[in-house]
């Protein structure tokens, strides 16, 4: 850092303060007219090869406008499930669908059950009749065709069916973009139904469709949403302050960025964040990695290779305490509407720096490919190297848990290497494995990222293939207590959840690179074992 804190642009409700030195990159973006041109949604600005692509891409610039239709059917239709007895809303949808809407209902208190898993005992967790008889279910998917979402819809329709709730297609709120087959299902069926703005695309959807419906349903008003978001938006390009470009800057500057929310008002951006950065930036073998931390104070936080960020909801744009070194390296602090569309600008601002195109992602559907043969052929046969306790040790030379996870840090001990913890669990009953990050982080001097699986895949699972290819991964799998049918499919939740871990294994295996699976076969003992092995390492 240099001069700490030593800028700050604030406009449009929301302020970018940072010590970095992003002189040259904000005056370059600004000389060569960049916001401007984003602006008028101009395709041409991440060279030929991108053009097709961000022609069609562009419309979360202003999607905020539209979105402004959704209100009134929105308002209505939550009456409507008021008074069927209905108060709990359950998300069936996986990344972009997903992430914004848990972002919304994470700092409003909503309660949304978001279901982007295929853990069965999480869904389970979903199916009890008490539960089911007051929820509705938002299945949303760009595509239509996601497989989580659509083994999630098929099992909440069985569910429905079981508890004498035959006309179930009330319950049901389909979220995609036009002409997908969701619409055609939610037409035949007799279902609600809203259709996305189809040029935006996915993990750039938080103020369409995909983020609103979910959310308005369970009770936020997402009109001030995108009122916030209009205003920032009359920043875009200004003269004066244009905190967007600082923040674009920033994320450009450094291999690595790691976010915490500050603890004043906005809860859980960085993971939405982590979507939009990863997957629109980690490819042609580089890209700005991004690491959600725990909290400010969280291990990992700082590096020479990395900037650090925090996020939240004060108007102040700074701490209000702390000591000059104490301070992160940039501080975002303003709504969460005007949040979501200034990170979606500085993300394409920051694609132009560095030279990638921040709409596609040519390596997301690898891993779903490998997945798709596997629950056709079967699961590859698989022997542990060893077994240690609960644990059984795939991918590493070492006898025990902590011998395995030393190996992984010596692998990660060269320039430019990160650390990939990626577990196929539970994340609500499972959630104390999380704490491995910050474990792993204490004893390595390399960025330490986390992902729940499969969640992750619509994510840093971008990076992991297309960014720069240094990182050393750690998967982590678990035996299911209990398993759940999918109506209609001759596999299960645990026979898919299993078939995406093996299908990302396959995918990261053909780069090369350091992989070690623990498999819990009890994973309350496991997670335990796990945590008190990485403490035993010096």
């Amino acid at each position: 850092m240099s001069d700490p804190m030593g800028k700050m642009e604030a406009a449009g409700g929301l302020a970018v303060t940072t010590g970095v030195d992003v002189n040259a990159a904000v005056e370059r973006l600004r000389a060569e007219g960049i916001p401007a041109k984003v602006a008028a949604k101009d395709a041409t600005l991440w060279g030929p090869e991108a053009e097709e692509e961000a022609a069609i891409r562009l419309g979360w610039v202003d999607t905020f406008v539209k979105s402004k239709e959704l209100l009134a059917p929105l308002a209505k239709l939550r009456a409507e499930l008021g008074e069927q007895g209905v108060d709990h809303i359950a998300l069936a949808g996986m990344g972009g669908s997903s992430l914004a809407p848990e972002v919304i209902s994470r700092t409003l208190d909503l309660g949304i059950s978001i279901l982007d898993t295929t853990d069965p005992g999480q869904i389970l967790a979903e199916l009890g009749e008490a539960k089911l008889r007051r929820t509705a279910v938002v299945v949303s998917s760009k595509s239509g065709s996601t497989v989580e979402t659509d083994s999630q819809r098929r099992a909440f329709e069985k569910a429905f069916e079981a508890i004498g709730i035959a006309e179930h297609a009330g319950r049901f709120v389909f979220v995609t973009d036009p002409g997908s087959a969701l619409e055609s299902l939610a037409n035949e069926q007799g279902s609600h139904l809203f259709l996305a703005d189809a040029t935006v695309g996915g993990r750039y959807s938080a103020l369409t469709a995909f983020g609103l419906v979910p959310t308005a349903l369970a009770g936020a008003d997402v009109s001030e949403l995108i009122d916030q978001a209009e205003t920032f938006a009359a920043t875009i390009g200004s003269e004066d302050d244009d905190p967007a470009v600082v923040l674009g800057a920033v994320i450009a500057a450094k291999p690595t960025i790691t976010i915490a929310d500050d603890g004043t008002g906005v809860v859980g951006l960085g993971d939405w964040a982590e979507q939009l950065i990863a997957e629109s930036l980690g490819k042609d073998g580089k890209g700005t990695l991004p690491v959600v931390l725990e909290g400010p104070a969280a291990a990992g936080a700082r590096g020479s290779d990395r900037v650090y960020a925090t996020v939240g909801g004060s108007s102040t744009g700074l701490p209000t305490s702390g000591s000059a070194l104490a301070m992160p390296d940039v501080v975002v602090n303003g709504p969460l509407g005007a949040q979501f569309l200034a990170w979606e600008l500085a993300t394409a601002y920051a694609g132009y720096l560095i030279g990638i195109d921040p709409f596609n992602q040519p390596n997301v559907t690898e891993s779903k490919n490998n997945t798709n043969r596997i629950l056709a052929d079967g699961l590859p046969e698989e022997r542990p190297h060893a077994v240690d306790g609960a644990v059984e040790i795939y991918g590493s030379h070492a006898g025990t848990v902590a011998g395995a996870l030393g190996e992984l840090i010596t692998d990660a001990d060269t320039a430019d290497a990160y650390i990939a913890v990626m577990a196929y669990l539970d994340r609500i009953d499972d959630a104390e494995v999380a704490k491995l990050r910050a474990e792993l982080a204490e004893r390595t001097g390399a960025p330490v990222t986390w992902g729940w699986g499969p969640r992750f895949l619509h994510s840093t699972g971008q990076f992991h293939k297309g960014g720069r290819q240094t990182g050393v991964f750690l998967q982590i799998t678990g035996a299911a207590a209990e398993d759940l049918d999918i109506p209609g499919r001759d596999y299960t939740f645990a026979g898919l959840q299993a078939a995406q871990a093996a299908g990302d294994r396959q995918a990261l295996e053909s780069r090369e690179r350091p992989l070690v699976r623990l498999h819990l076969t009890d994973r309350k003992r496991g997670v335990n074992q796990l945590l008190h092995a990485v403490r035993e390492l010096s």
